[in-house]
C-alpha cells in the first residue's frame, strides 16, 4: 500500500473515533501541531510478514514507536495490520494523547509513583494464534515493576510482547519509552503463562501521564 492510500486509511480510522487530523506531507497533525502521527508499510518478503510502522510524536523530544504485522498479501495485509493497531494501541493513544476515552476499550487507573500521581491508560491483552485463557492478573508483576521505576514527570509508555511456543518455550520483551526494560522482562518471565497445544503471542500497550506535577 502506498503512502497516500495508507494515510487516507489512517485519517478515516481517526475520524471514526472523532479525531480530525490534517495531512502535512507524510505526517498527520492535530490542529497543525502535536500530537502527530505517520505510518509506513513494508510488504511481506522472504517469509517475513508485511509490517506497519507507526510514529506518534507527542512533543519535541517524545516519539512513540509501534509496529504491527499484517496477515495476507498486498493491501489486504496492510488493512489487517491497521485492524490490529485499532484493537491494540489506538484507544490508549486516543485517551492519553487526544483525550478521547472509551472505557470499554481500555482500563483506566490512578497510580502513585514516587511523589507524583499518574493516570494509567492500559490497553487490552491481545492474543494471536491459538485461543487461550490468560490469568486475570497476568500483568500485575509488570505493574509492580513500573511503580518501582523512577520516572521523569512527563508521558511514558510501555509495550509488552510475549510468545509462547507449543513446547513451552517462552520469549518476552518489555519496552519502556521505546527502550529495553530488563525489570519488565523479568516481570513477564515470572508469570505462569498457560500452556497450549499451539503457539500463541500476547501484546499489550499502555501509557502513563503525570497528573499532579
Amino acid at each position: 500500500m502506498d503512502i497516500t492510500a495508507l494515510q487516507h486509511h489512517l485519517l478515516r480510522l481517526f475520524e471514526r473515533h472523532e479525531v480530525e487530523l490534517e495531512p502535512d506531507e507524510d505526517w498527520l497533525l492535530t490542529d497543525g501541531d502535536f500530537p502527530a502521527i505517520r505510518a509506513s508499510w513494508r510488504d511481506a518478503a522472504a517469509g517475513v510478514p508485511g509490517r506497519l510502522d507507526l510514529d506518534i510524536v507527542l512533543g519535541e523530544d517524545q516519539q512513540v514507536e509501534e509496529s504491527y504485522a499484517g496477515t495476507g498479501t498486498g493491501d489486504a495485509a496492510c488493512r489487517d495490520a491497521l485492524q490490529r493497531f485499532e484493537q491494540g494501541s489506538l484507544h490508549v493513544l486516543l485517551a492519553a494523547c487526544w483525550y478521547v476515552t472509551d472505557a470499554r476499550k481500555l482500563q483506566l487507573e490512578s497510580w502513585n509513583i514516587g511523589v507524583h500521581g499518574w493516570d494509567a491508560f492500559i490497553g487490552p491483552l491481545v492474543v494471536q494464534g491459538t485461543e487461550v485463557a490468560l490469568p486475570a492478573d497476568a500483568l500485575a508483576p509488570l505493574f509492580a515493576a513500573l511503580r518501582n521505576e523512577v520516572l521523569a514527570p512527563r508521558m511514558h509508555w510501555v509495550r509488552v510482547f510475549l510468545r509462547r511456543e507449543a513446547n513451552g518455550e517462552t520469549t518476552v520483551e518489555a519496552l519502556l519509552d521505546n527502550e529495553s526494560w530488563p525489570a519488565g522482562d523479568r516481570a513477564l518471565a515470572a508469570v505462569a503463562w498457560p500452556p497450549a497445544a499451539e503457539s500463541y503471542s500476547v501484546r499489550c500497550f499502555m501509557m502513563l501521564d503525570i497528573r499532579d506535577y
